[in-house]
């Protein structure tokens, strides 16, 4: 699991422990004999098409993040391009199916099971007969015992990002014949099915020069229906061009081009003819859809805009230009006239340069899914209010998050039913909503838990020497700005929601996400300082009804929570719902601080860093939750310097009885019995809320009409050797709009 563009194997795993109190648990609904997993809530959507329908040749385009500063997946600054190069010119002993499940890859491995339990566990792979490296050699026993060694972590020469699984190997061995490998562990270890994926050549993984700088920039020895024939920084681009000794279906694809484009260049690259597959952002998916949709016969202009609303056409004037026509109408001087004119061709070169964008993105369609991750809120339990266990349950109660769901997922015609756990999404066999470790969302019993935790509304804030009280100044400030934006000359990025004076039930701006960018948000008038005699309430006395939109305050402090956003053209949806949590939490009487920072030095400098209380950001889901999850929800251990090591645990919150569950669905071989103490295992971290899963995000692809098999991929492995381009008058098979779910209660 990984923040967005942050692998999950792309960070160095460590064993996590640190004091702390047992977590009391709510007791855990038992597993019924129904299945909890479900179905994937979307099907994946990459027009299908049989390889007898798609064309031999052409190069597909294909818009990326970035061009991988390294080729090597398993160090740390590999990325998802990184990942993507592997999956077409490397063995995978395993992909991901439609649920996202490992099934075997028939090209590599003909067979692979756990012969032998005791003493220890054995795995025999039986290699396809076909496998060859592209300089001829055959994939065998030597590139599994080089690729254990390099990742183990007993030679610290080797820069390795990871070692989980491969630390458990005791050692590698030729089977029967040169196409048996038999791996023996030394501890048991369910998530065997995650190594060797991808597998690179021993001229890799053999000695720690070749694995540090010998793959960053180049692959000479691949096996895939792909090859690395440049890495082009200067171009931004990677180009793959078929391997002439795969040994599986050719490809039909002469050229596979990954061109490094920004999200919001992406549409002009569209419309320029330069990309033929581009991951987009919901406005550039409007403006494909309406392009792609019924025209004016006559004029060949769209007859619906965005949602089904009339598409403005060529004789749309604006008010200020039928003033005028009426002003010539009835007399007016010449310069109104000269105006007028100006503003007419204005309006048809306005309308030429649309015309010409409609046409450009008429050769594409919008095909959608939902990607294989969710966004969450993170809650940073370090220090503060939220290191309280009592607050951050408060803040996940307050929180509806089928609202969340529906604001973002409805409008794009996707399921909206929120995510219910946080190691697995529906229709993966991990999968169980666990949510109700924590309770449904009820703003009540917040605020009964924050009154619990001393935070009690009207009472006075201390001011600091040489300043006013909390909260003065920033009325002040939040009234001049736009969108969340600091008024001009203020230049911190920073905005307290809860404080400015409006919207007592917060309707508003839940409408709009709201008001402008969603940004700029508001609840009761601020009672913080000077309360009325009275105001106090005993520790522990939930707060009586009306008073849920005053500010909290303890200790002479108000509960003022700084919410860290990315600042970036790509990042509006995290914006507007963090728009929508703020009112949330505003109606049990929590503040919060907008800070949007850029876009680079987000995950880095304030969310691995620890520098925030709330944040939004990503996770994908894995196929072996019990490996990729531990180290996001292990305990932070205390190292030798004093400082903690989180592994990827960034809302630095974790219980012993999380990290037991892990290592007990880790060493076991019955797969029911691992999914039942994980499902245990994510009741208890939704009980301990250092964060909470919202909605699985939505995958948005611009993809020409004619390109098969590819597109919104779902939780399902990319096939590349398929990827073509339809013969004329074949077609490829898409999806049913998938309907909204409501979400669960």
């Amino acid at each position: 699991m990984s923040h967005v563009g942050v692998g999950p194997r792309a960070v160095m795993r460590s064993v996590a422990f640190l004091t702390a109190g047992v977590l009391a648990v709510p007791a855990l609904a038992g597993c019924t004999s129904e299945d909890p997993s479900g179905k994937p809530l979307a099907e994946q959507d990459v027009a299908a098409a049989a390889r007898a329908r798609v064309a031999d040749g052409g190069t597909l385009r294909w818009a990326v993040d970035s061009v991988p500063d390294t080729l090597n997946a398993f160090q740390s600054d590999a990325d998802a391009t990184t990942t993507r190069v592997a999956q077409a010119v490397l063995p995978s002993m395993y992909r991901t199916d439609e649920t996202g499940s490992p099934v075997r890859d028939p090209d590599y491995l003909e067979s692979a099971e756990v012969v032998d339990t005791e003493p220890k566990q054995v795995v025999v792979y039986k290699l396809n007969q076909q496998a060859v490296w592209s300089d001829g050699r055959e994939i065998g026993a030597a590139d599994f015992a080089a690729q254990w060694r390099a990742l183990s972590g007993k030679d610290s020469a080797y820069w390795t990002a990871r070692n989980a699984g491969y630390d458990r190997i005791e050692k590698i061995e030729r089977g029967a014949n040169d196409l048996e490998v038999k791996v023996t562990f030394s501890r048991p270890y369910a998530d065997w099915k995650a190594l060797f994926t991808p597998l690179y050549p021993k001229d890799v993984t053999g000695t720690p020069d070749a694995f540090n700088d010998g793959a960053r920039r180049t692959l000479k020895v691949t096996a895939g229906p792909f090859a690395v024939k440049k890495v082009d920084t200067k171009g931004d681009e990677v180009v793959l061009t078929g391997n002439p000794r795969w040994w599986g279906e050719p490809a039909k694809l002469d050229r596979i081009v990954l061109r490094a484009v920004p999200r919001d260049e992406r549409v002009s690259e569209l419309v320029a003819g330069k990309l033929d597959l581009a991951e987009i952002d919901p406005e550039t998916a409007d403006e494909v859809g309406l392009a792609a949709g019924p025209r004016d016969p006559a004029t060949g202009t769209p007859l619906m805009g965005p949602g089904g609303t009339p598409a403005p056409g060529p004789q749309g004037r604006s008010a200020a230009e039928a003033l005028r026509s009426w002003a010539l109408a009835h007399g007016s001087d010449e310069e109104a006239a000269e105006e007028e004119a100006l503003a007419r061709e204005e309006r048809r070169e306005a309308e030429a340069k649309a015309r010409s964008r409609q046409r450009a993105l008429s050769g594409f369609e919008v095909r959608k899914s939902l990607e294989p991750a969710y966004t969450q809120l993170a809650l940073n339990g370090s220090d503060g209010p939220l290191a309280d266990e009592r607050v951050r349950r408060a803040v996940a109660r307050a929180l509806d998050r089928g609202k969340l769901a529906e604001a973002v997922l409805k409008p794009l015609g996707l399921p909206t039913e929120p995510v219910g756990s946080h190691l697995a999404l529906s229709g993966q066999p991990a999968y169980a909503d666990g949510s109700g470790a924590l309770g449904e969302q009820n703003a009540k019993e917040a605020r009964a838990l924050l009154a619990d935790a001393g935070w009690v509304p009207g009472g006075p804030v201390k001011k600091k020497d040489g300043e006013e009280a909390a909260g003065a100044e920033k009325d002040k400030d939040a009234k001049d700005e736009k969108d969340g934006e600091k008024s001009e000359g203020d230049d911190d990025g920073t905005y307290i929601v809860g404080e400015d004076g409006k919207n007592d039930d917060g309707d508003d701006a839940k409408d709009g996400a709201d008001q402008e960018s969603g940004e700029k948000h508001s609840s009761g008038k601020n009672t913080a300082q000077g309360g009325a005699p009275g105001a106090y309430a005993p520790k522990g006395t939930a707060a009586p009804a009306g008073s849920a939109a005053g500010p909290l305050a303890k200790d002479g402090k108000a509960l003022t929570l700084r919410f860290v956003l990315p600042s970036g053209p790509g990042s509006e949806t995290l914006r507007s719902v963090a728009g929508r949590i703020t009112d949330m939490l505003a109606e049990i009487g929590i503040g919060t601080e907008i800070t949007k920072v850029p876009d680079e030095s987000y995950f880095k400098d304030h969310i691995a860093a620890g520098e925030y209380d709330l944040a939004l950001y990503s996770w994908p889901a894995s196929a072996f939750p019990a490996t990729d999850a531990r180290p996001i929800y292990a305990k932070p251990v205390p190292a030798a310097d004093g400082s903690l090591n989180v592994a990827q645990n960034y809302t630095r919150v974790g219980t012993d009885q999380v990290d037991q569950l892990f290592d007990r669905a880790m060493a076991t071989l019955d797969q029911k019995e691992a999914r039942d103490l994980l499902r245990k295992a994510d009741s208890r971290i939704w009980a301990a809320a250092g964060s909470v899963p919202l909605y699985q995000r939505p995958q948005l692809v611009a993809a020409r009409e004619n390109l098969a098999n590819a597109g919104a991929f779902g939780f399902e492995t990319p096939v590349y050797e398929d990827m073509g381009y339809l013969k004329k008058g074949a077609q490829g098979s898409r999806p049913s709009a998938p309907s909204s779910v409501p979400p669960s209660s």
